[in-house]
């Protein structure tokens, strides 16, 4: 009987070892698979290395990666209170690549939301406190670079807030208003002794244009006054009562609606014609077509929705730029006024071939000549396959072409 029970309990032992040890496995399995809040420990760049190295401050639209623990399942990724998005591919249970929002609206962003990386995933959340700064301010345009006293200017750009300085060709602007977003800042024009450029300084940089303002001379192909090289085609005028706020005398471009497929610019009112000026100096040929732009200034007072302006060197219309600011994506149409004047900018990279929808000249030489000298002409036309929606009626100044670049 002993025999037997002891041979039982010898038989039955390495099964009870067995499912100790199952257990045990069973039990380091589930805490393998089981993962508690999200932590973050630090912020990397997201780079090849060896500039894959810890920061200390990042900014917007920069790509990170967020090191830390449990950081598999992420819900939602905001960076100072702002969404960003999330692609579960680039996540680890240690780490975590994603782009930090590349628009936060810094002035209105909550207190308490400032320099945080809040981190959900579904089984808890965590606030990472860490410095986010915005990226140095970037200029885009000028809505007005010839603006007299008392007009309201405004600059348009990127990262427009935290401004502790801003002067207009050299005059300091001390009252103005930021786009919470930091896309514009808009204020009125004081009295201006000088031409310079636009200069706005943040708390992350300088922002500078590199071109001056109040500039009727640098560039100037045509003004209508000091420099007159208007040859024929529409009336001038210096009257401020149809196209208030001149400087002095400005031509008018002017037509009813178009018929289909109307170009016959020598009509009366429909083309600005200069002599032969010199575009830019020869010397610059050999830079980048991007780096000048084609600028005047327009005052459009009635709503525009049709007929195109466009622009071409001498009378060859192997490239021209079109001017349709009434065109949107997608075919839309928006009728077009200023309330008025505007600055018009033209990079001559978009004079083009195909009536200006083909491609671009491969240089400044194929595009100028190689003296890059030409009249100017300033043309309507109703490219479309039906009538126009809508007639034109447009004061243009201070033709010029100026290095952007």
């Amino acid at each position: 009987m002993n025999k037997v029970t002891f041979h039982q309990i010898y038989r039955g032992w390495p099964l009870f070892v067995l499912a100790m040890i199952f257990t045990c496995i069973q039990s380091a399995c589930k805490k393998d698979v089981t993962t508690g809040a999200p932590e973050i420990t630090s912020v990397r760049n997201y780079a090849a290395s060896p500039a894959d190295t810890l920061v200390s401050t990042i900014i917007t639209g920069q790509r990170v990666v967020l090191i830390g623990h449990n950081l598999k399942d992420a819900v939602q990724i905001s960076f100072n209170g702002v969404p960003a998005s999330i692609n579960s591919v680039l996540f680890s249970d240690t780490s975590a690549t994603v782009q930090v929002p590349a628009v936060i609206p810094f002035p209105s962003v909550p207190a308490e939301s400032l320099n945080t990386i809040r981190y959900v995933t579904r089984q808890g959340a965590t606030t990472f406190t860490f410095s986010i700064a915005a990226p140095p301010p970037s200029i885009t345009a000028v809505s007005n670079e010839n603006a007299k006293e008392g007009d309201s200017v405004y600059i348009s750009g990127l990262n427009l807030f935290f401004i502790s300085e801003l002067s207009f060709a050299g005059t300091a602007i001390t009252h103005f208003s930021e786009a919470t977003d930091g896309t514009s800042v808009g204020f009125v024009l004081p009295a201006l002794t000088q031409s310079g450029p636009v200069v706005v300084n943040t708390k992350s940089g300088i922002a500078t244009t590199p071109y001056n303002v109040n500039d009727d001379k640098t560039g100037v192909l045509c003004n209508f006054d000091d420099i007159n090289t208007f040859s024929w085609g529409t009336n001038t005028d210096n009257s401020s009562v149809a196209f208030p706020g001149n400087r002095g005398y400005y031509a008018v471009l002017k037509n009813d609606v178009l018929p289909a497929g109307d170009g016959n610019w020598w009509n009366g009112g429909r083309s600005i014609n200069t002599n032969d000026v010199q575009w830019i100096p020869t010397d610059s040929l050999g830079v980048s077509i991007d780096d000048y732009a084609l600028k005047f200034e327009i005052n459009v007072p009635a709503a525009w929705s049709g007929t195109s302006i466009y622009v071409v060197k001498g009378y060859a219309f192997d490239y021209l730029a079109r001017y349709e600011p009434w065109q949107g994506t997608n075919g839309t149409v928006t009728p077009f006024t200023t309330k008025g004047w505007r600055t018009v900018t033209i990079p001559l990279s978009l004079f083009r071939t195909n009536d200006g929808k083909g491609t671009a000249a491969a240089d400044l030489t194929t595009l100028l000549g190689a003296t890059a000298t030409g009249a100017v002409n300033i043309q309507t036309k109703n490219f479309s396959g039906s009538p126009s929606a809508s007639g034109l009626q447009a004061a243009v100044d201070n033709i010029r072409v100026v290095k952007i670049k």
